[in-house]
């Protein structure tokens, strides 16, 4: 009977580790994306076991795609319902699009200037034996060490200094 239960379950979708293969979506974020509602309900067995079906499997790799550009939960499931929404307004994706691209424009400004502050400690660092370091100074807030200068004194005596 196992046999015949298993046999007429698989018939109708995939198993959880088949969809994951095929969509690149790992079985436990597959769950995780259920429990959010991102994927309706699928089909159990009469053992329990979720078989999926290719609309499923398309729904996954819509998501696979939309985190591989950044897109977080909310603006996936938003995305989602307008992607099944066939009588969907092109503008209201395009909406969506545009304001994670503006998001992604300021984030990406913020790690350039992450970048460069790191740069400019790490230039001033000599790397040598010396316990001097402009990188420890600067990440401890010494505004001379962040503020590229060269800095020659000792660290000064109070909250940037864990023995002050």
């Amino acid at each position: 009977m196992h046999d015949r239960e298993t046999h007429s379950a698989k018939s109708s979708g995939m198993t959880i580790g088949e969809v994951a293969r095929q969509s690149g979506v790992t079985p436990k974020m597959i769950r995780h994306y259920e429990s959010l509602g991102l994927l309706p309900a699928v089909g159990r067995s009469e053992a329990g076991y979720r078989y999926y079906d290719a609309t499923a499997l398309h729904e996954l790799c819509f998501i696979r795609q939309a985190r591989s550009l950044g897109f977080g939960l909310v603006q996936i499931a938003e995305l989602l319902d307008l992607w099944r929404d066939r009588q969907r307004s092109s503008q209201d994706v395009k909406r969506l699009a545009e304001q994670h691209l503006a998001e992604l424009a300021r984030k990406i400004t913020e790690l350039q200037q992450m970048q460069l502050s790191l740069q400019r400690l790490v230039t001033q660092c000599h790397g040598d034996e010396r316990a001097q370091c402009p990188i420890l100074e600067g990440l401890a807030g010494d505004p001379a060490a962040s503020a590229g200068e060269n800095v020659s004194r000792t660290t000064k005596k109070g909250c940037h200094d864990p023995a002050g």
